[in-house]
């Protein structure tokens, strides 16, 4: 079958099962994956590639296609089993692996299955493949059905206790803190993240009360995108109902977490930032911390305030670790709560970002939404978001409009005035365009309802879709 060039997105491939990716394109997908891995790695004769794969009932054919496609042409298949994304990213990391696939679809519903490509610089850290880092490259492969000359055949090795062995690098990258014992719902979608939430809890003090642990690519309770408010009511329910200290809510891969606190309200993801952010500044004086341009005038201005530097980026998981691959950085958070951290080779550490939390609580005893308040030095509008056929040109509009600002281009437009801001894109992954303001706390004039109708006057809608 033809392989749809629909399916090569911005930070991974995927697409429905079977019509868009199934056994029999993975064969040719698999072989220009292959074919861009020896490019990376000219001196080497035979790779070493990590193969991952999630719940869902596609995942098991998949991997059988990939796998048996990359040993016949020479690889040594490194075999972890099921395991979250973040998993994936530490053993290809940690062990030294050349490069891995991970069969996921991350948040998408259950007929949806793809592939998560990384490559390992051995030097620093991962290079995610998406559209600036050779994606392009792996869809003409593809299409063009690239060629390989074996080198012979390879072999599959299995390699078990990686959750734990990721645990147990968490907990000697904080230090085994001294926690104290909080009760935590967490709530993992019946998908990857209950994997390494449960195996923490096996070695930190607290009562873990687990919602949706078992795995079940069908998504029976709810789908696995916390970013939707609406699955997230549960865990918010269940939060209150126990007294819980704080909730957690997990993507379908798991290498997105959302914290709740106590009242069962989410703490956004700048602010979740930022309170790790000056946890790790306090350790490592004047270090760098990186966030997309979407929210940033809470972490800014505590980054700053504890003397750290600031960098900016674009949206996407992709574009956050190769910035940090080029210009450094100790720790990044993005604003769909991705956290990435230099320790696992830039890639994500929910772990990671659960252990400084709970250590930022314990340490100073106060309550999630007290640490929160704390940090918070803006109002954040919510991303809306519009589904509009010239997104281009709103952009163009609103950035004229708003010249007596400062602007920046990195993504789309973002304008800065004294006490407030906006950022205004085009999705990467669905074709909407987003709107996210922030202002002062004490200077709220409604200018993202302003905002919104400049938009609505300048748009030419398909079917507007307003977010939360």
């Amino acid at each position: 079958m033809d392989i749809p060039e629909g399916i090569f997105k911005s930070y991974d491939i995927r697409g429905i099962y079977p019509d868009q990716i199934n056994e029999e394109n993975a064969v040719p997908i698999t072989r220009a994956i292959y074919a861009f891995f020896k490019q990376k790695f000219p001196d080497r004769e035979s790779l070493q590639v990590v193969v991952g794969r999630d719940m869902r009932s596609s995942s098991p054919g998949l991997f059988k296609a990939v796998s048996e496609t990359l040993v016949e042409l020479g690889a040594e298949v490194i075999d972890p089993g099921l395991v979250s994304t973040p998993t994936f990213y530490y053993a290809v990391f940690s062990k030294g692996y050349d490069c891995g696939i991970q069969i996921t679809a991350s948040h998408n519903p259950k007929q949806y299955n793809g592939l998560k490509i990384v490559v390992n610089l051995k030097n620093g850290g991962l290079i995610k493949i998406g559209k600036p880092t050779g994606m392009d490259d792996i869809k003409r492969l593809a299409v063009e059905r690239v060629e390989v000359e074996p080198i012979g055949i390879g072999k599959i090795t299995q390699i078990d206790s990686v959750v734990e062995d990721e645990v147990q690098n968490a907990l000697n990258l904080t230090n085994h803190p001294k926690l104290n014992s909080y009760k935590v719902v967490a709530d993992a979608a019946n998908a990857m993240g209950a994997l390494y939430i449960e195996h923490l809890y096996k070695h930190i003090p607290g009562e873990l009360v687990p919602l949706y642990f078992e795995l079940d690519g069908d998504f029976p309770n709810h789908a696995a995108d916390p970013l939707d408010p609406k699955n997230n009511e549960d865990v918010e329910k269940k939060v209150v109902e126990e007294g819980a200290d704080l909730g957690l809510a997990l993507d379908g891969d798991g290498d997105r977490i959302f914290f709740l606190d106590e009242k069962g309200r989410v703490v956004s993801p700048a602010k979740i930032t930022a309170i790790v952010a000056r946890e790790l500044l306090r350790e490592h004086k004047g270090e760098k911390i990186l966030f997309d341009i979407r929210y940033i005038m809470t972490p800014k201005r505590v980054v700053e305030e504890e003397g750290g530097s600031v960098g900016i980026t674009k949206v996407g998981h992709a574009y956050i670790t190769e910035e940090m691959n080029k210009g450094g950085g100790i720790f990044a958070g993005e604003s769909s709560a991705h956290y990435f951290f230099r320790a696992t080779g830039n890639a994500e550490g929910p772990l990671l970002v659960l252990l400084h939390v709970l250590n930022a609580m314990t340490k100073s005893g106060k309550k999630l939404s007290e640490l929160a308040e704390e940090v918070t030095r803006s109002r954040e509008s919510g991303e809306m978001n519009f589904r509009v056929k010239n997104a281009k040109e709103i952009i163009a509009k609103l950035k004229e409009l708003h010249s007596d600002g400062e602007i920046s281009e990195i993504d789309g437009v973002a304008v800065q005035y004294p006490d407030w801001r906006f950022s205004l894109r085009s999705s990467n992954t669905e074709p909407l365009l987003r709107l996210n303001v922030e202002e002062e706390l004490n200077s709220y004039q409604g200018r993202h309802e302003k905002l919104v109708e400049l938009i609505k006057e300048y748009a030419e809608f398909d079917e507007e879709s307003s977010g939360h």
